[in-house]
């Protein structure tokens, strides 16, 4: 019989080991002596071996056992780690994500690469040249006791696999083989778990073993070999030559006792088997029948308790693929126009019993969206976490020394969001690194620390999250922007432009800062994809900026994209909803007031001027008019404007449908949603609507001069 071995299942473990490698090794940097995490780092190494030699991925597990050796060696004090030793084991894990990445269907790895890092690995090893002097001298410095005692050791090792172990392909005799490799060693199989026969299930193992190994390594070197099996196997190691056993003095331990502390059998089965207390105590008069059956109840019942809680706190976890999730929020959506529609007609028919129905569905579908919507919802501190390493290598490459420090990790997203958040973070983080923190030689000359900062930084605000980085550098200069501009044709030379309106200028395609083009920046690329980017997640930048102090670009992105509360407005027959989170309010526009506007699309509003946007005219929507509109005003880009319709009808839980290939370039609308009746309803993007107005407004104002 063969066993089908899914490959995936060990991938996407390499690859969460492989971000855990990444953060443990960024940590040893800075605490080169922890043992914690040199184990940490060993542990996932032999891991991503052993995983990979079972699953059938050689070149993993032969590149991967290159590295584990060196960290073996670390992690027993033969040597040190160093900066070099870190650099070559990060450039390791980036090789290990290629290889994997071309098992998937990617680019071919660079072998040369591989090559290139396991001669430098090798060259750290004492003996191998240039680093044998200092291998020792580390391993003496650092005089890092063993475990137990230099020489031969003897272990009991139980090891107990799970009924379906077969299923993921581990073979368990693999395990004791390298066992017996070990040194000597007696094997004993123990079959109590064998059903019959007719009951036995090929696919399942019933067997477990105890092993008696002597050998001259230590435990640590024992629980290595079931590092790939912690999840599919129990394992128990027990030191069996402690100076308390072996000593002449004591007293040989009793089969009793030796039953009782390999776990064999209880304390109580064995003063029961000895001496059955309560039979005793009933015969000796001391006690009743009834009240030893009490005792009795008593004790199981506490016995269950405490199997309950055991239960109970045994959290455990279902690894489900994002497709499902996806498919699972398409079906609430489904679901949610539905009970619109039902809702809608329960309300035409007038029925009391319809409306009761409906009404406690419509409770149902919100604490299954709510609850759908907070499974994909991740803490945005793994993305964070990425980005050390980003900060790390950029800083080497260009010479300068930052800090990365991060706040609100545990901020949760829609996973949707933070997938697509990466290359904007990627692209900011590199551009305050770049332009604006300052080389340590400049930073002491304006009087700052020699290290700079970079803090990443995430918080809930109402249906959205702020995410910002900030950086203490030069700051922009207002200014410099606003000449860069012109000269490169971007705006005319006698423009009007406040400090944040110059800002923005950074997010213009083509338009860079950079004196030199270089491998970080200086072709006016990369925010200019950060714009685009947060615009399609339906969000908004601001940059503050003090000059000399530093800069803080601060994303707001909604929760989540597949579905919203709007408000739901009518224009003459067709219904249109606005992203509720950007309404401020909602006021009556007269005939009179317009009148009083003469042409001008404004409105004063408490002393205030909003200028605003009639979408029946923007869309060129047919039909008079009503005597009064609406204008909803909204926060767009830190503005107030106003959009005109004929009627707002009120908030409307909106579940948002793409608009298909045909629409795809219709940017001012950022999706649509079918209404309880089975009406289309486009989803405005207020953003990019009010940009193309400006932009037409601006053309038309310089073709007339």
């Amino acid at each position: 019989m063969s066993v089908e071995i899914d490959t995936s299942a060990f991938t996407e473990e390499a690859y969460e080991l492989l971000s855990e490698l990444e953060d443990s090794l960024l940590e040893l940097e800075e605490s080169p002596g922890d043992q914690e995490l040199i184990g940490r780092v060993f542990r996932a190494m032999h891991t991503i071996k052993g995983s990979g030699a079972m699953f059938g991925f050689d070149a993993v597990a032969e590149f991967t056992h290159e590295v584990e050796t060196v960290f073996d060696m670390a992690r027993n004090g033969t040597i040190s780690v160093t900066k070099e030793l870190i650099n070559l084991t990060l450039a390791a894990r980036d090789q290990i994500r290629a290889i994997l990445d071309a098992a998937g269907g990617g680019s071919p790895a660079n072998e040369e690469n591989a090559q290139r890092i396991i001669a430098g690995l090798r060259g750290l090893v004492p003996g191998a040249g240039g680093g044998a002097a200092g291998g020792a001298a580390a391993a003496k410095g650092k005089g890092k006791k063993p475990v137990v005692e230099a020489g031969p050791h003897s272990y009991r090792i139980r090891v107990k696999p799970h009924a379906d172990i077969f299923a993921n392909g581990t073979n368990p005799i693999l395990l004791l083989n390298e066992l017996r490799e070990m040194g000597e060693s007696r094997i004993i199989a123990l079959t109590d778990d064998l059903p019959d026969i007719g009951a036995l299930d090929p696919e399942q193992c019933y067997l477990s073993w105890e092993v008696f190994l002597t050998t001259e390594k230590d435990e640590n070197a024992i629980q290595d070999v079931f590092i790939f099996v912690d999840d599919e196997c129990d394992v128990n190691v027990r030191l069996l030559d402690r100076e308390e056993n072996l000593s002449t003095d004591a007293e040989p331990k009793k089969l009793g006792q030796i039953l009782v502390e390999r776990g064999d059998i209880d304390q109580e089965d064995l003063e029961e088997a000895l001496q059955p207390l309560g039979d005793r105590l009933v015969d000796a008069g001391v006690v009743g029948k009834d009240q030893i059956r009490a005792a009795l109840t008593e004790q199981q019942l506490v016995q269950e308790k405490r199997e309950k809680k055991k239960k109970a706190e045994a959290a455990t976890s279902v690894r489900v693929p994002s497709d499902k999730l996806d498919n699972l929020v398409d079906l609430v959506g489904e679901l949610v126009t539905v009970q619109a529609r039902l809702n809608q007609t329960s309300a035409s028919v007038g029925d009391h019993d319809l409306q009761l129905i409906s009404e406690e569905v419509e409770r149902l579908t919100a604490e299954l969206r709510d609850n759908t919507m907070s499974i994909r919802m991740l803490a945005i501190g793994t993305t964070f976490n990425k980005f050390k390493r980003l900060v790390r290598d950029l800083s080497l490459e260009l010479g300068k020394k930052i800090e990365m420090t991060t706040e609100g990790a545990e901020t949760e997203l829609d996973k949707t969001v933070i997938d697509q958040l990466n290359d904007p973070l990627v692209h900011i983080i590199r551009n305050s690194i770049d332009h604006g923190v300052e080389n340590p030689k400049d930073r002491l000359a304006a009087g700052k620390p020699e290290e700079g900062l970079i803090h990443l930084a995430a918080v809930h605000s109402g249906a959205s999250v702020l995410i910002s980085v900030a950086d203490d550098g030069k700051g922009l200069d207002p200014q410099f922007l606003k000449r860069k501009a012109i000269e490169k044709g971007i705006l005319p030379p006698d423009v009007e432009l406040t400090d944040k309106e110059a800002y923005q200028l950074i997010f213009g395609a083509g338009f860079s800062t950079a004196e030199k083009i270089t491998n970080v920046s200086g072709r006016g690329v990369g925010m200019d994809v950060v714009r685009k980017s947060i615009d399609a997640l339906r969000g908004q930048i601001d940059v503050q900026s003090e000059l000399g102090k530093g800069t803080t670009i601060t994303l707001k992105l909604p929760l989540t994209l597949a579905i919203i509360e709007g408000l739901l407005v009518e224009i003459a027959h067709d219904f249109f909803v606005l992203p509720l989170a950007a309404v401020e309010e909602c006021v009556e526009l007269s005939r009179d007031r317009v009148a009083n506007a003469h042409g001008r699309h404004v409105i004063n509003v408490r002393d205030e001027i909003v200028p605003y946007i009639r979408i029946r005219d923007r869309f060129g929507i047919e039909g008079e008019s009503p005597e009064i509109e609406q204008i909803v005003i909204s926060e767009v880009d830190d503005k107030r404007v106003g959009f005109v319709v004929d009627r707002v009808i009120g908030q409307h839980q909106t579940v948002i449908k793409n608009l298909g290939k045909n629409f795809e370039h219709s940017e001012e609308f950022s999706g649509a949603t079918i209404l309880g009746d089975g009406t289309v309803a486009l989803i405005l993007d207020l953003q990019k609507m009010v940009r193309f107005v400006q932009h037409e407004e601006a053309e038309e104002n310089s073709g007339g001069e």
